[in-house]
């Protein structure tokens, strides 16, 4: 389980978010939606150690990021693509992550397979397309078979065959009785793969809960997402 409560994070004297407080369970898929720097890249930052707060916890299993002992078996995550070298290959780039985390070297092989990079195992990552490279940070977030995932945009430059590939592992994923936190602006995505959502606008939550009891009294999802940052921004 993920437990974010009163987190704050200031820039430049400027609160990037604000008392930023939400859960995300066990065998649901959670999307976490807002406008371009509404601050949904600082929270997931923070859920995975790469900044810290001024304020508040995020906590994974009940601990911080920092404080998991096997983090890549904890949690996988994408952010801003694959991380890979342009010069490594796929293959090569997958077992030096398994490697240095105590990862069967069997699970490259695995991964590459189930994201659809086998054909591709040997090819630098330095040509690889935007779609590829999505996969291949996708593999990378699934090499140590984690329970939770966390995801920024992972359709992100991915054809129609590989967004339904997604949503589909993701379903599986959380039916498994594993968590998934899911940030994406693509609102048609959401509402096809999300049980939960979280909005943020500005910096703090202003909507979480089912799907369901968040689009209530609303055509669609856009609609109330629409409805929803106009009524915190003061529109």
């Amino acid at each position: 389980m993920i437990e974010i409560t009163g987190l704050t994070k200031y820039h430049g004297g400027r609160a990037a978010i604000q008392d930023v407080s939400f859960a995300v369970r066990p065998g649901r898929v959670t999307g976490f939606l807002g406008p371009n720097g509404a601050g949904k890249s600082s929270t997931l930052r923070i859920l995975l150690g790469l900044d810290r707060a001024d304020a508040g916890s995020a906590l994974i299993g009940g601990r911080p990021y920092r404080e998991l002992r096997d983090p890549l078996r904890t949690v996988g995550s994408l952010l801003e693509g694959s991380g890979a070298h342009r010069s490594r290959t796929a293959r090569a780039h997958l077992g030096w992550v398994a490697h240095s985390n105590g990862i069967p070297k069997r699970r490259v092989g695995e991964v590459l397979e189930q994201v659809g990079l086998a054909d591709a195992a040997g090819r630098r990552v330095g040509g690889f397309s935007l779609g590829m490279g999505q996969r291949l940070g996708m593999a990378a977030a699934l090499l140590g078979e984690p329970a939770v995932l966390v995801l920024d945009e992972p359709v992100n430059g991915l054809d129609p065959d590989g967004i339904r590939w997604i949503r589909r592992l993701l379903r599986e994923y959380a039916a498994d009785g594993r968590t998934v936190l899911l940030s994406s602006h693509l609102m048609s995505e959401m509402a096809e793969t999300a049980d939960d959502l979280v909005v943020i606008s500005a910096g703090r939550v202003i909507a979480a809960g089912p799907l369901a009891e968040v689009t209530a009294g609303h055509a669609s999802l856009e609609e109330a997402f629409f409805a929803l940052t106009d009524a915190a921004s003061g529109r």
